[in-house]
């Protein structure tokens, strides 16, 4: 990551510290390792031009030390491990530009990653998931040594579930459950949502009964996560609930009913199931 300072900083000490003849052909052989062209005026995208420079290590080095001393406080912890991110990528926490041949950064993975389920893990990876699962079923590897961004498998998770030709909560019970998310007596719209619950499939109950216990457990870790019942709902609403009418407009105005019905599950997993 690199600030704006830091930036223009690096410029200037390339521009001394090579010539430009030298500082061309160290382009070029960058251009060639990483398969982008070198533009009309001999000049490499910005971020890789930090790779021509022989001070940029020990410029890195610098501004972490200082910038962990002044801004970066924490109180949360975290479970880092190295990640190769496919192209351009942004830091959620200071907005600025990471880029790297190899291991360009580190992500929290676990419960406690934040936006855990928000964050989209790279589509890409994502169907490579699917696919293994389509091929392989039970045996698919998706162990973090072979997926070490949890975004992923999250990721695959929330694809399996809008994939699913009925879903968890079917068809025949979605406009029950509006009807008691629309209750405004917490009590009684706890109880209606209790009723309709025994009203889904065997497989649908248990399958909803699972997630939402894997789900409290997210919001447990909220502090870290930043992933409450609420935020889940949105997340997860419109993948577990789908309206039997094909209408953008009945979709559009029952989202806030499917966000409420998915947050009362999650708050109330032990009551409930």
């Amino acid at each position: 990551m690199f600030s704006e300072e830091l930036w223009l900083e690096n410029e200037k000490k390339c521009a001394v510290a090579r010539k430009p003849k030298q500082g061309r052909k160290r382009q070029e052989l960058l251009a060639v390792a990483l398969g982008v062209k070198v533009g009309i005026t001999g000049f490499l995208w910005p971020p890789l031009k930090l790779f021509a420079c022989p001070q940029i290590s020990s410029l890195v080095r610098r501004a972490a030390l200082t910038q962990s001393d002044t801004h970066f406080n924490y109180e949360k912890t975290h479970n880092f491990k190295v990640h190769t991110f496919r192209g351009p990528h942004w830091c959620e926490y200071c907005a600025n530009f990471m880029w790297g041949l190899i291991a360009q950064g580190v992500r929290c993975s676990g419960l406690k990653s934040e936006g855990l389920y928000r964050v989209s893990g790279f589509t890409e990876h994502i169907e490579d998931v699917k696919m293994a699962f389509d091929r392989d079923g039970e045996k698919a590897d998706i162990s973090a040594s072979i997926y070490p961004d949890i975004n992923i498998i999250a990721g695959a998770l929330k694809l399996y579930f809008r994939d699913l030709p009925i879903p968890v909560i079917t068809y025949d019970t979605y406009s029950k459950f509006i009807e008691a998310a629309k209750i405004a007596n917490a009590d009684e719209r706890l109880e209606a949502v209790h009723e309709v619950l025994m009203l889904l499939p065997p497989a649908h109950y248990e399958t909803l009964r699972y997630l939402m216990i894997h789900l409290k457990k997210v919001t447990i870790n909220e502090k870290d996560n930043f992933m409450n019942a609420e935020n889940l709902g949105i997340v997860f609403g419109p993948t577990l609930m789908r309206s039997p009418e094909d209408s953008t407009l009945t979709t559009l105005h029952d989202m806030r009913y499917q966000k409420l019905i998915v947050q009362i599950l999650i708050e109330n997993e032990d009551v409930l199931f």
